[in-house]
């Protein structure tokens, strides 16, 4: 079993930037395969971007190619989002989540999820 908590949410204008960090106990964490998700007002929740178990394997959504980098330190029990380029649509609760299926992007395939942090961005 495994617990997360993200950090590093805010209101960024625009063009800004903001690096999310997700914290995970126990000893395993390097079993698992680690996504983050956002969720918008009124909408379902999306996957954002997912790292294989070894950090070798990354894919993002469309969207935030190109603005969105996404790390895991097994070393540290972490994953991170470094966020640039921040659009309006990019608002929302943004969660992490791991899981020990193979590959996914689908939320439901995710076991263990955090609290969530708020990104805000103002246009």
């Amino acid at each position: 079993q495994v617990q997360l908590v993200e950090s590093g949410g805010g209101l960024v204008q625009a063009g800004g930037s903001l690096r999310l960090s997700c914290a995970a106990s126990g000893r395993t964490f390097s079993r698992y395969l680690m996504g983050w998700f956002r969720q918008a007002p009124g909408k379902e929740r999306e996957f954002v971007a997912g790292i294989s178990r070894s950090g070798g394997t990354i894919t993002y959504t469309d969207s935030v190619k190109g603005r969105f980098t996404m790390s895991r330190d097994n070393a540290k029990n972490t994953v991170s989002l470094q966020m640039n380029g921040l659009k309006p649509e990019d608002t929302a609760v943004y969660y992490c989540a791991a899981s020990d299926l193979g590959w996914t992007t689908t939320p439901g395939a995710y076991d263990y999820w955090g609290q969530g942090t708020q990104v805000t961005v103002s246009s």
